[in-house]
């Protein structure tokens, strides 16, 4: 939007994954809330947040992964994956770590909603409810639409051996 004053926003992220058993296995989120409660295909994310002009987008990646599992970013091998533009205008940058990251360690950051709405009472909620690990196939149908391009972009990468 040429000359448009109104900020997209931007998030950042971080993408880990493993080789078992001859597959890509990728580490995903499900988003916590009342909108996101009863879905599974479709509700799941990468670890990721916002961030502001002037920020390291990896360093807000980093953060965004500590607030949201309770536990600092695995060390492994790191993937530049890029940015992927999602349907809302929202930019999305990540890069790929390769971990075996315990997925029952999650202990996420809360956020606070009027629930039940119009309600006038503010509800806590967890930013994820559950995380887990899943090939790649199963995580490009759990994954909301816009981040699948992730998977196929850390696919291009691992899978090519570069």
């Amino acid at each position: 939007m040429a000359g448009s004053s109104k900020k997209r926003k931007r998030s950042a992220g971080l993408l880990l994954f493993q080789m078992r058993d001859g597959r890509l296995e990728v580490f995903i989120a499900h988003m916590g809330g009342p909108f996101w409660a009863n879905k599974d295909e479709g509700g799941w994310s990468i670890v990721k947040g916002e961030y502001e002009d002037g920020e390291d987008p990896y360093a807000a990646a980093r953060r965004e992964f500590l607030e949201e599992t309770g536990s600092d970013p695995p060390a492994g091998r790191i993937l530049e994956l890029g940015e992927v533009r999602q349907p809302s205008g929202k930019r999305i940058v990540a890069w790929a770590i390769e971990s075996d990251f315990d997925a029952a360690s999650v202990r996420s950051n809360t956020f606070a909603l009027e629930w039940p709405r119009g309600s006038g009472r503010l509800t806590e909620f967890p930013e994820i409810d559950r995380a887990g690990w899943f090939d790649s196939a199963t995580a490009r149908e759990k994954l909301v639409k816009g981040q699948v391009p992730f998977v196929e972009l850390l696919e291009r990468q691992v899978l090519s051996g570069q």
